[in-house]
């Protein structure tokens, strides 16, 4: 990318600064007032919405798993070649999002969120593919600038040309799901307002869920109190799944927080496991990212309800399967 095409880094800076201000201090993109603009709610006994990103099946492969090497961009790149390549997924002059998990304000070494080298590679591969531009956000928990930056994924993504949405209460938008539980909801507007989005979560043990990645990734989606939604949280899941339908998953086991997850903390809670999922279902890169922590699929309760729902399946030996 030109030096025309991005402000400086400076420049950058001084905006995320700008935007702590506005947030208006810790996890205030988590508490974001209700906005009813923006969709129609008027179709209170419509279906649940969906947001379906997913591409035509085509390829050789559902699922891929690229172990044993301890550079997380030849990982990445193994498990997406095995499926066909990005250009399988990425048209050229696709508006792309890359969702990553970046809730907490956590280092790379403590697992809780996603590996920042995974998610710059799947950014250079986007444009490698044609994409016209490529967006990487996340509504974090934890107070916005301080997760995109001591994550690394700020500074990675950058590097390699992504332009970095931080939350913002103006990108809220109300919209009705129509979930089980997910009715009327403040939703991330960058997060659907794209031509594909590639969901880019962590495994990792989770102290509600039992275990969150791929579908767990969309709590990002929401803005409100979302530990509102903790006492169905299997449901919840289920919920934002079915109204995300992502064009690719793909699942960072580089390094796993193997407990006291989500947030962890301690570094030995964390262990590396040299593994990148990638897979066109997001339930069964699930149903095997939960099995690195030492969990089965009948562990996690919102994988069988995303079966049921018809989003995938447990079952992920049942599908093309290759060893990157």
């Amino acid at each position: 990318m030109g030096s025309n095409d991005h402000q400086s880094r400076r420049d950058v800076l001084v905006r995320l600064g700008k935007a702590a201000l506005v947030m208006g201090g810790a996890g205030a993109a988590g508490a974001l007032a209700y906005d009813p603009g923006g969709f129609d709610l008027s179709k209170s006994k419509s279906l649940a919405q969906t947001r379906d990103f997913r591409v035509s099946a085509g390829g050789e492969a559902d699922l891929a798993i690229a172990r044993n090497d301890t550079d997380p961009a030849a990982l990445v790149r193994r498990a997406v070649e095995a499926l066909g390549g990005m250009s399988r997924f990425i048209s050229r002059g696709d508006v792309v999002v890359v969702k990553p998990n970046i809730g907490w304000d956590r280092a790379p070494v403590h697992a809780a969120n996603t590996n920042p080298q995974v998610v710059a590679e799947v950014v250079r591969l986007v444009y490698d593919a044609g994409a016209k531009k490529v967006v990487v956000t996340d509504a974090s928990c934890n107070e916005p600038n301080r997760c995109f930056q001591r994550s690394g994924i700020w500074k990675s993504a950058y590097d390699v040309g992504a332009h970095i949405v931080i939350p913002s209460e103006s990108l809220f938008k109300g919209m009705r799901l129509k979930g089980e539980v997910l009715d009327d909801w403040p939703v991330y507007t960058p997060l659907v307002n794209a031509d594909k989005v590639i969901n880019v979560p962590v495994a990792k043990h989770h102290n509600l869920a039992v275990y969150t990645g791929a579908m767990k990734n969309w709590y990002g989606l929401l803005g409100g109190r979302r530990n509102r939604l903790h006492q169905n949280i299997d449901v919840s899941i289920a919920d934002l799944a079915t109204f995300m339908q992502p064009t690719l998953t793909v699942l960072d086991a580089v390094r796993v927080l193997m407990r006291n997850g989500p947030q962890g903390g301690n570094i030995a809670d964390a262990k590396d496991l040299n593994t990148v999922i990638a897979s066109v279902d997001q339930v069964a890169a699930d149903a095997l990212g939960c099995t690195l922590i030492g969990k089965t699929p009948n562990q996690v309760a919102y994988l069988a309800m995303g079966e049921q729902r018809g989003l995938g399946t447990r079952d992920w030996r049942t599908l093309r399967v290759v060893e990157a």
